[in-house]
């Protein structure tokens, strides 16, 4: 059956209304309604009350599997290196050479232990410590993602992580080999066939089998999502991540077939992925249009990719590539891409986005698999005060104070004073006692 043309949405950056027109087609709530969260909640109090039974009662269920304990969905350290050493050579090389421009791009980001001396001997610093446990969630269901293996645990290992704890879903029994695989290579310590809310509840509170850990990353659906916010506090997470995003400023002069397809490529993750092109030549979306009527019908997803395109991708007019970059601080998008001749000058003028992939070549398809950086990036605006994962995120930084005892009568002063100005005595008299007669 021939599909319809999706008609998407036109914007100018002049027009009265572009403000409210903009904010409209931004809005999106990520998380969650009522009867997920019921839903959830449930999941996450049986798993916290009776373990690895409700771990494998619920993941029959919605996996439509039929094991009878843990240890059936547990992969064995035999099983991901298996997994490694069978792959067709073409994966192989591609998934190593992936992982090791990872590995190098987040070894740069350690983050080191530092101290100093001050002048009457007191020492001041901090301590930089990696945690213990990191659970990594991946997804299995439409689709499976090696790359996101890549993407959470070697940051984790970089970190110096001890344990790496992986949880994928494994519908119907279908177990990715790639995935397992990237596991192999990432580092992965233990994996186990199981996801959903109940994958992460299991993180969360620990069962017989599964450790509990320390923080939770990756991405998952609404109910992975949800409970995610829910067991937050109880571990760390990562973020609560929202549709696919990508932000495209053009002047005008690349390929408008390299432009449609590069809006495409987050088009097709899923019905709400938003793809957006901005540019000061209106001729120039013109002939993109084109190329996304030209193209379409090609996708193996034309389907998914029509509705995202349809419900919420723009084109959207403006005077300058400096208005183009006061929208996009505006959108705060996951990916921005700087397909301009001088990538390096408009810089500057952006503010917000997760990754910036700048210049005509650098096609954000390459981001999501072996250009280094991470792929895990802050969706739904979030880019204005979050970050993309990275080793940071798998340490933590415990300050060192060590006063000297001249240093200690002189700040003891200080301290006795402000302490006294909050009617804390205590903290008062306990820095008196190290004040010198």
């Amino acid at each position: 059956m021939k599909m319809t043309k999706p008609e998407i949405l036109r914007l100018d950056s002049q027009q009265a209304d572009f403000s409210e027109q903009l904010d409209k087609l931004l809005a999106w709530e990520s998380v969650s309604n009522k009867e997920v969260n019921r839903t959830v909640e449930d999941i996450l109090e049986r798993v916290k009350a009776e373990g690895d039974a409700a771990v494998v009662e619920f993941t029959n269920r919605f996996d439509r599997l039929s094991v009878s304990s843990m240890q059936e969905l547990e992969f064995s350290q035999h099983d991901l290196q298996q997994a490694l050493d069978n792959l067709p050579e073409d994966q192989h090389k591609a998934l190593t050479v992936a992982a090791q421009r990872v590995r190098d791009y987040h070894q740069r980001q350690k983050g080191e232990s530092w101290q100093y001396q001050e002048a009457d001997g007191t020492l001041l610093g901090q301590k930089v410590t990696p945690m213990d446990k990191a659970g990594l969630y991946v997804p299995g269901g439409k689709a499976s993602y090696p790359s996101s293996v890549l993407m959470n645990a070697i940051p984790a290992h970089v970190a110096g992580v001890e344990e790496l704890i992986m949880v994928v879903p494994t519908p119907d029994g279908e177990v990715n080999q790639l995935v397992l695989a990237a596991a192999a290579l990432a580092g992965v310590s233990r994996a186990f066939a199981i996801g959903g809310a109940q994958a992460v509840a299991a993180l969360a509170y620990g069962t017989e089998t599964i450790p509990k850990v320390d923080k939770i990353v990756g991405p998952g659906n609404i109910f992975v999502a949800t409970a995610k916010r829910a067991v937050y506090g109880t571990v760390g997470i990562d973020m609560i991540a929202g549709p696919s995003e990508i932000l495209v400023i053009c002047d005008g002069q690349t390929d408008p077939d390299w432009i449609a397809m590069d809006l495409f490529s987050q088009a097709e993750h899923d019905e709400d992925a938003q793809p957006i092109l901005i540019s000061p030549d209106a001729e120039f979306l013109d002939k993109v249009s084109a190329s996304i009527d030209k193209l379409l019908p090609t996708m193996e997803r034309e389907a998914i990719i029509s509705r995202s395109l349809a419900d919420r991708a723009a084109l959207i007019k403006v005077a300058d590539l400096e208005e183009a970059a006061k929208v996009n601080n505006r959108i705060a998008p996951e990916h921005l891409e700087l397909s301009v001749a001088d990538p390096q000058a408009l810089l500057p003028l952006i503010k917000h986005a997760g990754a910036i992939f700048m210049g005509r070549y650098t096609a954000e398809a390459l981001g999501d698999y072996c250009a280094g950086p991470n792929h895990v990036l802050p969706t739904s605006g979030t880019a204005r005060f979050s970050s993309p994962l990275g080793v940071y995120d798998f340490q933590k930084r415990s300050s060192l104070i060590m006063f000297s005892e001249d240093g200690a009568s002189e700040m003891g002063k200080v301290a006795s004073v402000l302490a006294r100005g909050e009617s804390l005595t205590a903290h008062a008299r306990s820095a008196e006692y190290r004040i010198k007669k």
